[in-house]
């Protein structure tokens, strides 16, 4: 544990209140409470992205089907996530598949402190669905140009894919669809704050998210 306690997004940790209303907690208690009389086929949880998914077309139309509940919070970085799913989040529902979507927050991690981040999460959701698989998708490049948040990205996504590749009950998703042009720029056709997803750039990632989704669903339980 001592790689865990010296890597801050490794490190569970509940949401600073820095707006004094108490929404972090509510939501996390909402999830908690809301759960309990569920049984999700497909958990979503992360940050903004997986949030706002939830209020596109393309939510009812692929992902509701397939008995999904989404878990996500504006704003969170690994270390939030992980310390939702540590308290409670997972405990009252058995998905087949969790889908985890984090990282782009972690603002002043490096790529191999987010990684461990995100490493740590797939393994407490392991831990208490062991016969579930998860599905990490890849972050997405971020601004309207090259910077250095979107190397840092980019390098997340190798590391994670190469952590990955060793565990039968974890996958990696590139879902970036190629948001980024041939001159280097991101459209807001498809980001419309060049970090958050507009219809159209929900469209692109979710259509190829879902195929996958349905063949960890079609797979046999492991054991």
């Amino acid at each position: 544990m001592s790689a865990e306690s010296s890597n801050p997004a490794a490190t569970p940790t509940p949401c600073e209140d820095t707006q004094g209303d108490g929404r972090w907690m509510s939501l996390h208690n909402g999830f908690v409470s809301y759960s309990k009389d569920k049984e999700p086929d497909v958990l979503f949880v992360g940050d903004s992205l997986v949030q706002l998914m939830h209020q596109f077309g393309i939510w009812r139309q692929l992902f509701s089907p397939l008995h999904c509940l989404n878990f996500g919070v504006g704003g969170d970085a690994t270390q939030h996530v992980l310390w939702r799913l540590s308290n409670g989040e997972l405990d009252n529902i058995s998905p087949k598949v969790v889908v985890l979507w984090v990282g782009t927050n972690n603002h002043g991690h490096t790529a191999e402190q987010i990684c461990g981040g995100i490493m740590a999460i797939v393994q407490v959701i392991h831990n208490k669905l062991p016969h579930a698989q998860t599905l990490v998708l890849g972050l997405l490049p971020r601004g309207k140009m090259p910077n250095p948040l979107r190397e840092r990205n980019a390098n997340v996504n190798k590391l994670v894919e190469d952590a990955l590749s060793s565990l039968p009950y974890a996958h990696f998703l590139n879902v970036d669809p190629g948001f980024v042009s041939s001159d280097g720029s991101i459209s807001y056709q498809d980001m419309y704050d060049y970090l958050h997803l507009t219809a159209h750039g929900y469209q692109a990632v979710c259509e190829p998210l879902h195929a996958f989704i349905k063949s960890l669903l079609d797979k046999p339980a492991e054991n």
